[in-house]
């Protein structure tokens, strides 16, 4: 009797069938399956022709039709392919030998390094944080950047946005900012970009002492737009953890733009209408979402400040996607083609640009300085095209004078190279020295 109730206690439960779904259309990204409901967002593998499985995930349904989006490639499906739910072995676990390593979108490594492990589940969706529990921002964010920290002081929890067209200099002041802000934890996302700037980033941006402290996501151009999506999500959870952890951590996304697009492919091969220019409006819904996952969180001493690239195509700062990154973020700085066409790196236009923290985190002499230095910018601006003509005359206005005078002094203050380190307290003490 004894043995019998230890067999019974030994013996795992044997399930009598297992639902499975059959594969019944197959249209560009979207994939059609019927006979086994699945929920949305939840894990899937498909059956290939040659015996493979391939891992997908669904994204919508109709009716008795599940749609899905496979999260690699789809080649060797076959009609009435088998379709199973996942198993829970997906799971990832998170801890301290996360740090140094790359993956992708699944939290796969794909540094060869070997498997990853922790203590500690992690929630691959970010999580929300109630507004009114979110730690303020009160201390500066030192970015090792001129003229961000002189003239856009950054805080400690703040989201940012780095608005470009191609080509103008975006990831190589991300890389800047990456070497030389000071953080405990570094978490980059690279989203959608070309797949030689993913290794030439973790070299020539990170190198061996910045990777050690970081971790590193990649999802490149070529990779599906459910994986680019879950590469983001991914990055913004993983960021969240260390900042709860009471870590002050920096989350870099390069770019929120390529996420952009990937939820507009989903959402028009799930039928969604496009409204402004092709991109349907839960795009602009999703946005925010993401978004408010970064920043503060409860925890007192962590902190997850959060820098996103966004490019403007065609140069336009109206672009829908620049428009919306600029209202739902605590700041924006604009980079332009004509500064980077005189040879001005970084070149950040500080007219365009904001910080919707500097005034909570710098010191009042500091915000002085910095004010003039926007008014004399501004007046020499207008002046600039008479210079080089000779037509301008010294004497109608001493603070347009004196904007000539110091143009010089000022723009070699906010040119930095890519190698040059620019500290806080050295970047204040220069600036108020300028303005003096």
């Amino acid at each position: 009797m004894i043995g019998a109730a230890l067999r019974r206690v030994d013996l795992d439960p044997v399930p009598v069938a297992t639902l499975t779904g059959r594969l019944v259309g197959a249209s560009g990204l979207l994939l059609e399956s019927t006979g086994c409901p699945f929920h949305t967002g939840q894990r899937c593998r498909i059956e290939a022709a040659d015996g493979r499985w391939i891992d997908a995930q669904a994204v919508g349904f109709r009716n008795e039709v599940s749609y899905l989006m496979a999260l690699k490639q789809t080649d060797g499906l076959a009609t009435g392919a088998r379709v199973l739910p996942a198993t829970d072995n997906s799971t990832l676990r998170i801890g301290p030998s996360w740090l140094g390593r790359i993956v992708n979108g699944l939290g796969e490594p794909i540094d060869g390094l070997g498997r990853l492990d922790g203590e500690q589940v992690l929630q691959t969706r970010p999580p929300k944080v109630n507004p009114l529990k979110k730690t303020p921002v009160r201390e500066r964010l030192d970015v090792g950047v001129r003229a961000i920290n002189g003239l856009l002081t950054l805080g400690r929890g703040q989201r940012v946005g780095l608005m470009a067209g191609s080509g103008v200099g975006k990831s190589v002041l991300l890389g800047l900012i990456t070497r030389q802000t000071v953080a405990d934890v570094v978490v980059v996302g690279l989203i959608g970009e070309r797949g030689r700037e993913v290794r030439e980033f973790i070299d020539l941006s990170l190198g061996t002492a910045g990777l050690a402290r970081s971790v590193v996501v990649c999802a490149p151009a070529d990779e599906s737009p459910l994986m680019r999506l879950r590469a983001t999500e991914l990055c913004h959870a993983i960021a969240a953890h260390y900042r709860d952890q009471g870590l002050h951590v920096l989350l870099l996304v390069d770019s929120l733009t390529r996420y952009a697009m990937a939820r507009r492919e989903v959402a028009l091969a799930l039928g969604e209408p496009p409204a402004t220019r092709g991109y349907p409006p839960s795009v602009f819904g999703l946005l925010p979402q993401l978004v408010e996952s970064a920043g503060n969180g409860e925890h007192p001493e962590g902190s997850m400040s959060a820098i996103y690239t966004v490019l403007a195509e065609g140069d336009d700062q109206q672009d829908p996607v620049v428009d919306t990154a600029r209202a739902i973020l605590d700041g924006h700085i604009v980079l332009t083609r004509e500064l980077a066409e005189r040879g001005h790196y970084p070149a950040i236009d500080i007219a365009q640009s904001i910080s919707r923290c500097a005034g909570l985190v710098s010191p009042r002499p500091q915000l002085e300085a910095a004010r003039a230095f926007k008014e004399l910018a501004a007046r020499h601006a207008q002046v600039r095209e008479l210079l080089p003509l000779g037509a301008y005359v010294a004497g109608a206005d001493p603070a347009t004078d004196r904007a000539v005078q110091l143009y010089p002094r000022m723009e070699a203050f906010l040119k930095q190279g890519t190698t040059e380190a620019a500290p806080m307290d050295e970047v204040e003490r220069q600036l108020l020295e300028l303005m003096a």
